[in-house]
């Protein structure tokens, strides 16, 4: 059996999607990224690598994405994540023609075409208040978990508004409320609603299109999920693990480029 590997080296967490060539999805983990990164990918590696039935005798081709990219020695293509997110959204989601990824320290709207080609993006790598990041920092201030915050924003009745575009800024505002006597609800519902509100100022500067898809952690969130459809006024295309679809992504690529290199 030939696997081709998709690995998402990302800021927060790294990941591996294990594909065979007929693009069919084996095997995915995921790790909290933390140095040393070679260690780190050829740990995940082994682990989506068991979970498959195989062993590195199998691997084809490996294909790197994310911010650690080019940390990878064993790699055989690195690409960007914005061109990565796009070919695994259109691979999950074939009616895609426009994807949002909230990543942890950016966020970013791509307009792509059917076959995935990206032919715009726009990204906020200049705002922390805008990504995902933002989020964790502010469950941190609320004393709760990053996993409770999406059920915890769909009570919000109430949501503040967060008008910050400066993380520092936006943080002193989720103080000022917590301060006041806000509950975590209304706080984390603004926060979701103001993430939602950069997000769609990012997709209306490509064209908003359907379908659009989600991909990212910020897909496990109900709340940043109801604040985003609530704002472009039609439902998005979410997969059951978010997060993989930039590591899917690199490896759907990789399998192209295999294809190419045999024609």
């Amino acid at each position: 059996m030939e696997i081709i590997a998709g690995v998402d080296v990302g800021s927060r967490s790294t990941k591996v999607a294990l594909i065979d060539r007929s693009g069919r999805l084996l095997a995915f983990t995921m790790m909290r990224t933390r140095p040393p990164l070679i260690e780190l990918v050829d740990h995940a590696l082994d682990e989506a690598l068991e979970r498959a039935g195989a062993d590195r005798t199998c691997l084809r081709y490996i294909a790197t994405t994310g911010f650690g990219r080019s940390s990878y020695p064993e790699r055989d293509l690195q690409l960007t994540d914005v061109t990565a997110a796009a070919h695994g959204a259109a691979g999950l989601f074939p009616g895609t023609r426009c994807v949002i990824d909230i990543g942890a320290q950016s966020s970013r709207a791509i307009k792509i075409e059917p076959s995935g080609r990206v032919s715009e993006f726009k990204s906020n790598d200049k705002c922390a208040a805008g990504a995902g990041g933002f989020v964790e920092r502010a469950a941190r201030y609320l004393e709760t978990t990053l996993e409770a915050v999406g059920d915890l924003s769909m009570r919000g009745e109430a949501p503040v508004t967060i008008s910050s575009v400066c993380a520092v800024l936006a943080e002193s505002e989720i103080i000022n409320h917590v301060s006041q006597g806000e509950s975590a609800e209304n706080i984390l519902r603004g926060v979701h609603n103001s993430l939602a509100e950069r997000a769609l100022l990012l997709l209306k500067r490509v064209g908003v299109e359907p379908e659009v898809t989600l991909v990212g952690g910020m897909g496990r969130q109900a709340g940043m999920l109801r604040a985003l459809e609530e704002l472009v006024g039609f439902q998005l295309n979410v997969a059951r693990d978010p997060e993989m679809a930039n590591a899917f992504g690199a490896a759907l690529l990789a399998k192209r480029r295999i294809e190419k290199s045999a024609a």
